[in-house]
């Protein structure tokens, strides 16, 4: 055909130059940025699911930042509370030299005093001054605020965990469903009717008592009385009864006499015994973990020790109280629920707080308080030193539990799940790239080839000057 005004040949090699210019600059795109999906129309599904992936990557990182960051809290805690721990110890190392009164001199026993002292300090310092970010760790400000507590009911809380609604409260409902018991045992008479001699036994030590014929209830209760600290056992006079009662509650107390002499309780040469009984209760309905008056429960929303007054722990009741806020929350998954949270309550840890209202405080044993050396009240200032060794061993424990068994583990789930959802993200939005260099080079060539068919498409309206000539 000899037309000049209208070259289809040459647009047709246009069309197809364009087409293959844009596929050039595709593959120079991809090559360049290493991403199949550059903008929305490289493939619009892929980019929603790819945007998705990525939203949750980014999640997954942070989640396992959080981790990280919980544990550098809880080590930095845990190192505070190691010292504390060593500082108690050495404590009721001072507390024991010291109850070897006799082997001392004043200056020594005053000297140990002055010891404690120093050390009550060192542990109100570091209750004080033990932070991450100006965060104060173990000053109380990381504990939980109770609302609510009977103190007739229950005498002393320590709340170790606790899911409390952001802007609400946690009921608790305690409720007694089976009384606390001491030991328990009986003599009916008024007097001795003979020599007697018994073996009393309780869950301190065992000591033998000695009474002549004609001695009053009330003389023996004396007497045992008086070796309460050594036994474990006191005694009332009940009318014309004798009562003998383990000073403590629960399953670990009892109370043993052995008539070695005479009938008391116990004919001669035989033995009685009774075994006191643990408070059964529960705690929003779960069923706990109690010993004597202290009962323990441990859910999934609620971790805490109670200790009961010993008339409520004597009595099928109730009470309630509130948790209504405090505690330390770490968020430690991708998404913010209330399942992914961790909450730790990491309470004051002064002096004035170790040790319970029911056994006393660490406190009482500075100078001039009730338990200082010079009272001699070695046996109440031991078990207030016991009790905080094992309020820090315990707050240590549970730290570390919740360290080792959910955020460590939690940061090796989260890396295995960022592994996956990164290599399903880079899947459907990396590029190939041994394939886009592969369609590089045929871009090239087509576009160089459809240059060159330009040409000769130009050229041919040209044979219609032939015809002129």
């Amino acid at each position: 055909m000899a037309r000049i005004n209208t070259n289809v040949p040459a647009l047709t090699a246009i069309a197809k130059l364009r087409s293959n210019n844009l596929d050039l600059n595709t593959r120079l795109e991809r090559l360049s940025t290493g991403l199949r999906i550059n903008r929305g129309k490289d493939d619009p599904a892929g980019l929603i699911a790819s945007e998705t992936l990525r939203s949750e990557i980014r999640a997954i990182d942070q989640a396992i930042d959080n981790s990280n960051r919980a544990i550098n809290v809880i080590s930095t805690t845990e190192g505070a509370l190691n010292e504390v721990s060593s500082l108690l110890l050495g404590m009721k190392s001072l507390l024991l030299n010291s109850a070897n009164a006799g082997a001392l001199t004043q200056p020594e026993l005053e000297a140990n005093q002055l010891e404690i002292d120093s050390l009550l300090q060192s542990i109100d310092r570091i209750a004080n001054t033990t932070t991450f970010g100006n965060k104060k760790l173990l000053n109380g400000d990381l504990g939980y605020f109770l609302s609510n507590v009977d103190q007739n009911a229950v005498a002393s809380v320590e709340t170790f965990s606790a899911r409390v609604p952001q802007g609400g409260f946690q009921s608790i409902v305690l409720q007694v469903t089976a009384s606390a018991e001491t030991a328990q045992l009986v003599y009916s008479g008024a007097t001795l009717p003979s020599a007697t001699t018994f073996e009393l036994a309780g869950s301190r030590g065992v000591e033998i008592l000695s009474f002549a014929s004609g001695t009053t209830i009330a003389q023996v209760a004396t007497g045992i009385n008086q070796n309460s600290g050594v036994t474990g056992v006191s005694a009332i006079v009940s009318g014309s009864s004798l009562v003998l009662n383990s000073t403590e509650f629960g399953s670990d107390e009892f109370v043993r006499v052995k008539a070695l002499q005479g009938d008391f309780i116990a004919s001669t040469g035989e033995t009685i015994v009774d075994e006191g009984v643990d408070v059964t209760a529960l705690v929003n309905g779960q069923v706990t973990n109690s010993k004597g008056l202290e009962v323990e429960v441990r859910t999934i929303g609620l971790d805490a020790r109670l200790f009961l007054d010993a008339d409520f722990g004597q009595a099928t009741s109730s009470t309630t109280y509130q948790v209504v806020g405090g505690g330390a929350r770490f968020q430690i998954t991708p998404q913010v629920t209330v399942a992914g949270e961790v909450n730790i309550g990491m309470g004051s840890i002064s002096t004035a707080n170790l040790g319970n209202s029911v056994k006393g405080f660490l406190s009482t044993l500075r100078s001039g308080g009730t338990n200082e050396i010079s009272t001699n009240n070695f046996l109440s200032a031991e078990e207030i030193i016991n009790e905080a060794i094992q309020q820090v061993a315990t707050l240590r424990g549970r730290l570390g539990g919740v360290q080792k068994n959910q955020i460590e583990t939690n940061v090796n789930s989260q890396q295995v799940q960022l592994e996956n959802v990164t290599a399903s993200e880079s899947t459907i939005r990396d590029a190939d790239m041994a394939d886009e260099i592969s369609k590089l080079t045929r871009a090239q060539i087509l576009v160089q080839s459809t240059q060159l068919t330009l040409g000769i498409a130009n050229q041919q309206p040209q044979a219609v000057l032939q015809l002129l000539g």
